[in-house]
């Protein structure tokens, strides 16, 4: 009976590996598609995140900068649809930009599309794309005048002095530039955000917050600490928070139920094979 009970514990340890991609396909595509949700306590980085974009009134103006191109989407992408459903709730002016050429406005522009269209918000009243310039510092300098020194036009080529929403947050000076932006959100994937904090916001003391992939969120951490930003969203548990506070179900949760899940299972196979080893070792 021993011997049978040590040779089956053995055998755990020689699970067919087709059945433990199986076991892992499973462990995250069904916290996907049920929608199971874990409650979690939310950071208090993120808490203040969301309470920078609560404190704005209706009409105030948010720049959002996509950082970012498809790799880093899974985990940044559902920070930029999160804000934008906060900002659109809010009935907030959004300018979206990007110092990540194509990519980033290839993200930007679908998340905005997607939640613009929830909300029933129009282009060009409620929301503008400025688009890409080439040079990080020299764009952000030269923002600091007049936003059309740099973007003349929007993403579509036409001036952007002719959109409803221009002249609205532009005032009797019809001149846009940071005094006019209530709150900057950086979503970063890459340095782009240093900048920001180190030009706009020391320079010209712009508000933001800041939407980092995990591996970068650390040395954010010490901005968030001395203040320069309000907020911090890191990775993809960022993202559920953020939709947590929100009171909605994104990619971001269902997302964090599949890493737990899938964290769970390589737990479990990894305690199966360590056990599988000790019963051959008795057997042997």
């Amino acid at each position: 009976m021993k011997e049978r009970i040590l040779a089956f514990i053995e055998n755990l340890g020689r699970i067919d590996s087709r059945i433990v991609y199986a076991l892992v396909f499973l462990a995250t595509a069904i916290p996907l598609i049920m929608n199971i949700r874990i409650p979690m306590p939310v950071s208090p980085e993120v808490k203040s995140a969301f309470q920078a974009m609560d404190r704005l009134k209706p009409g105030d103006v948010i720049l959002i900068s996509t950082d970012y191109g498809p790799s880093s989407a899974p985990e940044t992408q559902p920070m930029l649809e999160a804000i934008l459903t906060h900002a659109f709730k809010k009935d907030l002016k959004v300018l979206l930009m990007t110092h990540w050429r194509f990519e980033g406005l290839i993200m930007g522009i679908q998340g905005l599309d997607k939640i613009a269209k929830k909300f029933g918000k129009e282009y060009g009243k409620d929301y503008l794309v400025l688009g890409y310039r080439p040079g990080v510092t020299a764009v952000m300098i030269g923002m600091s005048k007049d936003f059309r020194n740099i973007f003349s036009t929007d993403n579509e080529g036409k001036p952007l002095d002719s959109y409803p929403m221009y002249k609205e947050i532009a005032g009797d000076d019809g001149i846009l530039n940071y005094k006019d932006i209530k709150l900057l959100v950086g979503l970063e994937a890459g340095d782009a955000g240093n900048f920001w904090i180190m030009i706009v916001n020391a320079r010209y003391g712009v508000p933001m917050i800041m939407g980092t992939t995990a591996v970068i969120t650390p040395e954010y951490f010490t901005f968030y600490q001395s203040r320069q930003i309000e907020g911090l969203l890191g990775g993809l548990k960022g993202a559920a928070d953020y939709e947590a506070l929100l009171g909605i179900s994104g990619f971001a949760s269902r997302g964090m139920v599949s890493q737990f899940a899938v964290h769970v299972l390589i737990i479990l196979l990894i305690f199966l094979g360590n056990l599988s080893d000790i019963a051959r070792r008795f057997r042997s």
